[in-house]
């Protein structure tokens, strides 16, 4: 009976854990270019009160044990790195990645971050920088006269300058890529940063080998499905309230236990 209280007390933290899991989810289904987190749980380790194979009184092998199970823990948050659905902004420095791919951008220390959303503006200088300013990399310095500005599906900035109908080219936009994204390491920010888990980067030219390609006047949106977010959270509540009453049969059985008298 002690052994199922805190076998239960593990399946309510690893509910509760779930439940933080899931509300981040639902907290950031309105964030370009988040991609929603699973939480995976593994068995604790085993008791064994009698050991698979052994040999009986009669000399014959049991062909199961007694392994008695000790609850549950938490093993990943898993990203899930499937595409989100695109809106049309028409914003001429809004861009969504139709395929594989990270838009890379410059820190403050120096290194390189990686992101899916898509939501640039320009700095006082005339650089493509993101929401908290850090720029894109490579820079792309947009000219402070230009008119319009045209971002082709490579990846590929032109703009259309005051007494001239041809586009010139500012610039290309060169996408990272990873070979285990799951892997990247979380920083906030709609960053990531590289880790060993994740492998070293490669970068190219969007529409190129593996990578996706640029749409200008798009940004994809979170790819957290609000009605699986709840049906989780609802399973999750369930299995928390089972667990609670795991505890309190059990404590029912040693309240009954202690109340037995010769």
């Amino acid at each position: 009976m002690i052994r199922s209280l805190y076998s239960a007390a593990t399946g309510m933290e690893a509910m509760d854990f779930n439940m933080a899991v899931i509300s981040n989810n639902l907290a950031n289904v309105n964030t370009t270019g988040y991609k929603r987190g699973r939480a995976d749980f593994q068995d604790l380790m085993y008791q064994s009160l009698r050991l698979v194979g052994t040999l009986s009184e009669a000399g014959n092998q049991i062909p199961t044990g007694v392994q008695l199970g000790l609850g549950v823990k938490p093993a990943a948050i898993q990203k899930i790195f499937l595409q989100g659905d695109f809106v049309q902004t028409q914003n001429e420095l809004d861009m969504a990645i139709s395929g594989k791919g990270f838009f890379q951008v410059t820190l403050p220390d120096g290194s390189i971050a990686y992101s899916r959303a898509g939501s640039f503006k320009l700095d006082n200088t005339g650089a493509v920088v993101t929401s908290d300013g850090y720029r894109l990399e490579p820079t792309i310095t947009i000219p402070t006269d230009a008119t319009a500005i045209s971002i082709d599906s490579t990846g590929g900035v032109f703009v259309t300058q005051p007494g001239t109908t041809t586009p010139t080219l500012v610039g290309t936009i060169q996408l990272g890529n990873f070979v285990n994204p799951a892997g990247l390491s979380s920083i906030g920010r709609n960053l990531y940063k590289e880790s060993d888990a994740s492998g070293p980067p490669t970068t190219g030219t969007a529409g190129q080998n593996e990578f996706g390609t640029v749409e200008q006047g798009f940004l994809e949106l979170s790819n957290v499905s609000i009605v699986q977010e709840l049906v989780n959270m609802i399973t999750g509540q369930r299995a928390y309230e089972v667990n609670s009453k795991a505890i309190q049969s059990s404590d029912e059985m040693l309240q009954t236990a202690n109340g037995l008298k010769r």
